[in-house]
């Protein structure tokens, strides 16, 4: 069974486009229906999308929508491989969590909202894990500073001082 026919069939109104190139596709869809179709993907028997491969944000700086979330899925059972594109405008950064379809979309989600800001709605754990949880900004938007944020981050001293003692503690064999 072709993955892209049998998508095209059942959610014509959904997809926005449909890029094929070097045998990769990607299917672009309306945020609103992610998990709908998600969960389509790994559930019907000719599909069975059954791989989260990745999940990442990524951040297009002046086009509109500026985000887009993008889901690599892999079918182990039939070898299909495929791109699915969510758009996510800067002014409602909120898209529907796929935790319930795939449970390993919780740390990449966790890593996109940390990074670009993009919130998961009813994802099960949602907050910061590669920054401090009191961290200001999403390093990975075009728009956050190069140098990082104009004011010392609270917790720096901290860090500094828990280096400084991991540098002077004596190592015994």
């Amino acid at each position: 069974m072709e993955p892209l026919q049998v998508i095209r069939e059942e959610f014509t109104d959904d997809i926005i486009s449909v890029v094929e190139f070097r045998g990769q596709t990607s299917i672009t869809i309306k945020k609103a229906h992610v998990l709908e179709i998600s969960r389509f993907l790994h559930d019907e028997p000719g599909l069975y999308f059954n791989f989260l491969t990745d999940l990442c944000g990524v951040d297009y700086l002046g086009r509109n929508p500026r985000f887009e979330v993008v889901y690599h899925l892999y079918s182990l059972n039939y070898r299909h491989m495929i791109r699915l594109k969510a758009q996510v405008p800067e002014e409602d950064c909120v898209i529907q969590s796929v935790t319930p379809v795939w449970t390993g979309a919780n740390w990449h989600e966790r890593e996109a909202f940390d990074m670009y800001g993009i919130v998961f709605k009813d994802h099960p754990d949602l907050r910061r894990m590669l920054m401090p949880e009191d961290w200001e900004g999403h390093p990975l938007r075009k728009d956050y500073p190069l140098k990082g944020p104009e004011k010392e981050w609270s917790g720096f001293s901290d860090v500094l001082d828990k280096a400084q003692r991991f540098r002077e503690f004596e190592w015994r064999k």
